[in-house]
């Protein structure tokens, strides 16, 4: 499939899997939880890579460091 400009590009479980670096059970759960929007084709999912893209954009976080945990210097 050739990346034309209005297309949008579908991704297998798999492949989001791949990128995001998690399990394929880690995409099926935010799929079927709604967090990430997906495309049902037959028995299969495919997920817009657009829609992808924003769930990364906007799922990312920091966390601070733990308090109570942190390790003194002797």
């Amino acid at each position: 499939m050739s990346d034309q400009p209005g297309r949008t590009r579908y991704l297998t479980v798999v492949e989001v899997a791949d990128v995001m670096r998690v399990s394929k059970m880690t995409v099926y759960r935010l799929v079927h939880s709604g967090e990430l929007p997906a495309v049902r084709v037959g028995r299969s999912f495919r997920v817009p890579q657009d829609a992808l893209d924003h769930y990364l954009a906007t799922s990312m976080t920091v966390e601070p460091p733990a308090t109570g945990e942190q390790r003194r210097s002797s």
